[in-house]
């Protein structure tokens, strides 16, 4: 009940724009190097592959940390819900002018094409999940995060296939440019 209502005060926070940011410069490689390295243990004891693939000449990207470690401590702990042991969760980017992408892709049990539109409404969770725990909260809270940050959020997926969500972070040196324009 606890987890429930703080995930409600942080939804509410960042949809009335009012959540505490502090943005700063951030090593994409970094970043997913520590979000991983939170989830190895977990991924080993369910008998899932983690892997992480982040080139490290990747551009920094303007973000707030403890939001981003948000951003991918759901995404991991969604994946491995709904991975079987055997299967493998990967994080890989790539990056353009403006923008670095994150992919985080599971061979988990995907999501029907009839619920895609839905999986980032509050309180939306995919009926008939083995798994089916927690409140809905956490894929609304990832997309107001991205969000609060310029970003975008988006999934695809094949059921019985897995999943790849990805989200974008806007690249700080094209912040700080456009900052100074």
């Amino acid at each position: 009940l606890h987890e429930i209502l703080n995930s409600l005060l942080a939804l509410s926070r960042f949809e009335a724009g009012k959540a505490q940011m502090e943005f700063r410069a951030l090593s994409p490689r970094s970043i997913v190097t520590d979000a991983v390295e939170s989830y190895r243990r977990t991924a080993q004891d369910l008998g899932v592959a983690l892997l992480a693939d982040i080139p490290g000449d990747f551009p920094d990207v303007w973000a707030d940390t403890t939001r981003i470690v948000h951003v991918f401590g759901n995404l991991l702990s969604n994946a491995l819900k709904h991975t079987s042991p055997g299967g493998r969760i990967d994080l890989t980017a790539d990056t353009d002018d403006a923008w670095v992408r994150f992919h985080v892709s599971d061979t988990g049990e995907g999501i029907p094409a009839a619920f895609l539109t839905r999986v980032f409404e509050p309180f939306f969770r995919v009926p008939g999940r083995r798994n089916e725990t927690g409140a809905g909260l956490g894929l609304a809270i990832v997309k107001e995060i991205v969000e609060a940050h310029g970003g975008t959020v988006g999934v695809e997926s094949s059921e019985g296939e897995g999943s790849t969500f990805t989200f974008t972070l806007r690249r700080a040196d094209r912040f700080m440019k456009e900052r100074a324009a």
